[in-house]
């Protein structure tokens, strides 16, 4: 049966960022679909929640704390699934974003932030991750980007720099694991998760993201769910370094943030 390929059975995951939204209900899906679960966030509360439902699967929870920008923090949690499953197969780089801001409001350390939050955290847990998923035989990791890595929008340029870097991270990546462990990537659309509720509490933005998008909706975090077990589970098992976009079908920003054109300064009066 076709549907036996989307079965993870006995496998053993980690998603980053799981406390809600796409990292929770990817945590959720991968648990459905079989798989032993280790959760992290920063929020305890949120998590815990997120195992009940992991356990209502049938299948173990692990629940872990974190700050991740400690990218200590964020390399720990491989040895800790390991450990706690016997095995590793599974790694979701969900966590990551950046608040948008003007071009002359972005600073380097904004760049530099955005980067490691996005990309250096992805790093550090899948580098730790290596030697697991090599151990497992098919080892497969799934990192979340975004279509802000691959569209210009006014105001995103720490957020998409860091996302169209780690898109390219994944690719390269890829090849460097091939042939035993799988790498690819999610490019997110507008998807309905807190980073959402001013738009979604909104009927004037809500019907305008929705208006620009060509499937006329907001993503659901299950959409991206859906996405991820097919690229961790055997459905997936001849791709590999692709980024794989779902987004609704968009191809520029669906929201504009109102930034205003630079203008010269004003000329100074001579005295």
């Amino acid at each position: 049966m076709i549907l036996d390929r989307f079965r993870i059975d006995g496998k053993a995951a980690v998603v980053t960022g799981a406390g809600r939204g796409i990292g929770a209900a990817t945590a959720v899906a991968l648990a459905q679909a079989g798989a032993d679960v280790l959760v992290a966030a920063r929020t305890e509360e949120q998590l815990r929640k997120v195992a009940a439902e992991i356990e209502a699967a049938g299948r173990r929870a692990v629940v872990v704390p974190a700050d991740l920008s400690d990218l200590a923090a964020a390399a720990a949690l491989a040895d800790r699934a390991a450990a706690a499953f016997g095995r590793l197969d599974i790694v979701v780089n969900n966590v990551g974003g950046a608040l948008p801001r003007a071009f002359t409001d972005t600073g380097y350390d904004h760049l530099e932030n955005a980067f490691q939050f996005n990309v250096g955290i992805t790093h550090a847990l899948t580098r730790a991750a290596v030697p697991h998923l090599l151990a497992s035989g098919d080892g497969a990791v799934v990192n979340i980007s975004s279509v802000m890595g691959r569209v210009a929008g006014r105001g995103f340029l720490a957020y998409g720099t860091a996302k169209a870097a780690l898109a390219h991270y994944t690719r390269i990546a890829a090849l460097d694991l091939a042939p035993r462990v799988r790498v690819n990537a999610i490019a997110v659309g507008s998807v309905a998760t807190s980073a959402l509720d001013i738009v979604m509490s909104s009927d004037e933005l809500r019907t305008q993201m929705e208006g620009n998008t060509p499937l006329g909706r907001i993503g659901d975090p299950e959409d991206i769910a859906a996405s991820v077990l097919y690229l961790a589970s055997p459905a997936g098992a001849y791709v590999t370094g692709k980024v794989l976009e779902v987004d609704g079908g968009i191809d520029r920003p669906q929201l504009d943030l109102g930034l205003p054109d630079l203008r010269p300064p004003a000329p100074q009066e001579s005295r």
